[in-house]
């Protein structure tokens, strides 16, 4: 993990990128454009909607993700279910699930362990997207406690649609201090700048979603 103060180079800071189509308006042609791109940045992954499955022609060093219940999270445990399962036959590699915030904030806990573990057994990779901005650092906890419980392999801040906001430091210190080593925390909404970035995986971010990924990893050093 990087400390305050350590540096991570723009070769680092690339590894731990989702480089991020999720625009209501993309097309086929800007999701190859995505994908050339991101074999250029040298980054982890590239994350698109569902619906832009099967991606033809990426590259072996480019992971494939894509998001499920995506952005409510409102969608029924079995349309959440099918929708994951369709993306991996399609050829995903990661799916990025955002929980029911209905069934968290009243307290139905088990619940949505449930929900995440149905999804879990279809996908060979969780991340569960908790919506941290528009939760109290309790119900963070609860929310990184259920993802865990649940077989999950990240959590993840946010899906960048909510009106409460996306990452923030303080949402990624206690997300990977409540998970530690059990689980990986994904930083997502809002990185813009190089320094966000950097302050996050210093927080223990173990993975970054953005879509302004050739800005932010210019201003990284080398």
């Amino acid at each position: 993990m990087y400390g305050p103060g350590m540096a991570i180079t723009r070769a680092e800071l690339a590894r731990l990128v989702d480089h991020t189509l999720l625009r209501t308006d993309a097309s086929h042609a800007d999701v190859l454009a995505l994908v050339a791109e991101a074999r250029d940045l040298g980054v982890y992954a590239v994350c698109v909607s569902p619906s832009m499955l099967p991606v033809p022609d990426l590259p072996d060093t480019l992971k494939l993700a894509t998001v499920c219940g995506f952005p409510s999270g409102k969608h029924t445990t079995a349309v959440k279910v099918a929708e994951a399962a369709e993306s991996v036959r399609l050829g995903a590699d990661e799916v990025d699930m955002v929980i029911d915030l209905g069934l968290l904030k009243a307290g139905r806990y088990r619940d949505v362990v449930r929900e995440v573990r149905a999804v879990r057994e279809e996908v060979p990779l969780l991340k569960v997207i908790i919506e941290s901005a528009a939760l109290s650092d309790e119900e963070i906890i609860v929310a990184c406690e259920a993802a865990a419980e649940a077989g999950a392999d990240f959590v993840k801040t946010s899906t960048g649609y909510h009106a409460a906001g996306g990452a923030s430091v303080h949402a990624v210190s206690l997300m990977s201090m409540t998970v530690g080593d059990q689980l990986g925390v994904k930083a997502s909404g809002g990185i813009r700048t190089y320094e966000f970035a950097a302050a996050l995986v210093a927080a223990g971010a173990t993975r970054l979603g953005m879509s302004a990924t050739a800005d932010v990893l210019a201003a990284a050093p080398e």
